[in-house]
């Protein structure tokens, strides 16, 4: 599966050609600390990329969660809702936060791939 990464430090997986799953990185969960709730986007609602989606609250901090492209909303993940600390568990995995099915393919082409964000991380650290 194809994985690229924004400068905000959402990840997008496509799932296929149309649809992508969304969540935070490593780095993000790990900046913000324990996770402990987390506001999830509507179902059926489009965003544009970089629109403000969700938003994911830690012990430290708040912050918004972004459309990493744009699409609308087709599923949101319960289980993340339920225990908010998937995030700091399994962020690449089951502490998911969204899928989405995808306006514009050329939008997920100019992300970073894992070499570019480690480098980006790197660089901005």
């Amino acid at each position: 599966m194809t994985m690229k990464y924004t400068p905000e430090h959402e990840w997008l997986q496509l799932e296929d050609q149309e649809a992508a799953v969304v969540g935070i990185t490593l780095h993000a969960q790990d900046a913000l600390g324990d996770v402990v709730f987390v506001d999830l986007p509507e179902v059926g609602r489009s965003y544009a990329r970089g629109e403000v989606a969700g938003v994911v609250e830690s012990v430290k901090a708040a912050a918004d969660v972004y459309m990493p492209i744009a699409g609308e909303v087709t599923e949101v993940n319960e289980d993340l809702r339920a225990d908010p600390s998937l995030a700091n568990t399994d962020p690449l995995g089951k502490g998911w936060f969204f899928k989405i099915l995808i306006k514009d393919m050329a939008e997920f082409d100019v992300l970073m791939d894992e070499p570019d964000y480690q480098k980006f991380v790197k660089d901005n650290t």
